[in-house]
C-alpha cells in the first residue's frame, strides 16, 4: 500500500483540503484501497480541531467529504511511515527537513505535482482568505499525485 502525508503549517486549511481531495480522486479512479492518505501540521496550535470553516465550505461545495479529518502535528515517525510526504510551502519543506535531520528522500513540494504552474508554493488561505485559489491548486496537484500513484500501482 502506498502512503501519502500532506503537511502544512496548522493542518486546518491546505493539508486537510489536499487529504480530502486526494481521497475523493482516488476513490473515483478505483485506487482508494491502494493508498493511505493523511495530513499533519508543523505546528500544534489546532491539534484535534476539524478543518477550517473555509476549507469545509469549499469541500462541501465540491461534493467532497472532510469527515473524520482532524488536525495533528507531524511526528518523527511519520517520516518513515509514509512513502510521500508532500509539503505545501517552502517553510514547511524546511521544517520537515529539519525534523528529518536531512535523512529523508521522500519529502516533496506539492507544486511539483501541478502541471504548468508559476506558483512556487501553495498560498495559505488562513492568511490570504482565498480558499478558491487554494482549492484550484490543490485539485490540480492531486491530479498529478494520482498520476504518480497510478505509475507505481500499475
Amino acid at each position: 500500500m502506498i502512503s501519502v502525508l500532506f503537511v502544512c503549517l496548522g493542518n486546518i486549511c491546505r493539508s486537510p483540503m489536499a487529504e480530502a481531495v486526494l481521497r475523493h480522486q482516488l476513490d473515483r479512479e478505483g485506487l482508494a484501497d491502494h493508498v493511505r492518505v493523511d495530513s499533519a501540521g508543523t505546528g500544534n496550535w489546532h491539534e484535534g480541531h476539524p478543518p477550517h470553516r473555509g476549507t469545509r465550505n469549499i469541500l462541501k461545495r465540491e461534493g467532497i467529504s472532510a469527515e473524520g479529518i482532524h488536525a495533528r502535528q507531524i511526528l518523527r515517525d511519520d517520516l518513515s511511515d509514509f512513502d510521500f510526504i508532500i509539503v505545501m510551502d517552502n517553510s514547511n519543506f524546511d521544517d520537515v527537513n529539519r525534523l528529518a535531520q536531512g535523512n529523508a528522500n521522500n519529502i516533496h513540494r506539492f507544486v511539483d505535482f501541478i502541471a504548468d504552474t508559476s506558483y512556487r508554493e501553495v498560498p495559505d488561505p488562513y492568511f490570504t482568505g482565498n480558499f478558491d485559489e487554494t482549492y484550484t491548486l490543490v485539485e490540480s496537484g492531486c491530479r498529478g499525485i494520482v498520476q504518480a500513484i497510478k505509475e507505481k500501482v500499475t
